[in-house]
């Protein structure tokens, strides 16, 4: 199988909302009157992002979840994709399971893909994914990293640490019973992409990002880009950990120390970390419930530069988090 057949059985579609799709050099957007184009990049590399073994669907799934991620962080609706695929081989065997994992995700928010690239080389997916926020009054509704303020309330969607246990425990670190393990690899495997929220906190966060190389290390890029601090309450954080696993059961065997670890700087759990006014509590949970997702309110926002870690009796915790970085 050739590289242009390869591209017509398992990645050519009809468009729907681009006015051109896969075939030419160019594929064309056009994005509706009174909007702006929302455009982020994510690459995966086998070894470094992902098991030389891992399923083919589950890859296609996250492939593009961790791009739709970006776009729900900034409050953008999906409109399109583009994927550069290095392949070892043209194995229709990993083919059909990848590209049906990435369609049935692309199906679900409206995503279609609309051009890209392929490659004989080690396995690496690159997409590039396009999404569109409004302009009001010549004003964008992007959530931004640069809008939090002093008295602002720190929130986090859904859970966090499940995926850095699901890793540990297949790092051979951590020992989970054959059902916990399964449910935590769910999530590190099949992240869902939290479109939904993003959409629905235009207009009542002040600055959001995902979630993506840990908790501490992605709210510091919102810190500095707003010039502001924040106290964060561990006690809280703490308790985010394994919707996938018994609190009980990871209490009796996981150390506190290395629950908070996996919480504060695990990574690869594609939730969303936003800020808003104590005002807006109302309309947090509002949003909240829009997007059928639950949110914790874990902090605040400060005028005094730096990031503080405190207990539940407000003690001020000394420990260092040091979140993914691929390059440290």
């Amino acid at each position: 199988m050739g590289e242009f057949e390869l591209i017509a059985r398992y990645f050519t579609r009809p468009t729907a909302r681009a006015a051109l799709g896969v075939g030419d050099d160019c594929a064309l957007l056009q994005p509706a009157p009174g909007t702006q184009l929302a455009i982020s990049s994510d690459m995966l590399v086998q070894g470094r992002h992902f098991f030389a073994d891992a399923d083919a669907f589950l890859l296609g799934h996250k492939a593009l979840a961790v791009n739709l991620s970006d776009l729900a962080a900034c409050g953008a609706r999906p409109l399109a994709f583009t994927l550069a695929l290095a392949l070892p081989e043209a194995d229709d065997a990993w083919l059909e399971p990848f590209s049906r994992g990435l369609f049935a995700l692309a199906d679900a928010h409206g995503c279609e893909l609309i051009g890209g690239d392929t490659t004989q080389g080690p396995l690496n997916i690159c997409i590039t994914v396009f999404g569109e926020v409004p302009v009001v009054n010549g004003k964008s509704r992007a959530l931004l990293r640069s809008g939090a303020r002093a008295g602002d309330d720190v929130y986090v969607s859904g859970t966090l640490g499940d995926a850095r246990l699901a890793l540990e425990a297949l790092r051979g670190t951590v020992a989970l019973p054959a059902g916990v393990l399964a449910q935590a690899c769910r999530r590190m495997e099949q992240p869902t992409p939290r479109v939904a929220l993003g959409l629905a906190l235009r207009g009542v966060a002040t600055a959001a990002i995902d979630v993506s190389d840990g908790l501490l290390g992605d709210l510091g890029h919102i810190l500095q880009a707003s010039a502001v601090g924040a106290t964060i309450d561990t006690s809280i954080a703490i308790g985010l950990i394994a919707a996938c696993a018994r609190p009980d059961w990871v209490n009796g065997i996981i150390s506190s120390e290395r629950q908070l670890d996996f919480v504060l700087a695990g990574g690869d759990d594609y939730e969303l970390a936003f800020t808003a006014p104590a005002s807006a509590r109302q309309a947090v949970q509002a949003a909240a419930q829009q997007a059928q997702t639950p949110v914790t309110r874990i902090g605040k926002i400060e005028a005094t530069s730096g990031l503080r870690l405190i207990d539940a009796q407000g003690r001020a915790l000394t420990r260092s988090f040091a979140s993914f970085d691929h390059f440290a």
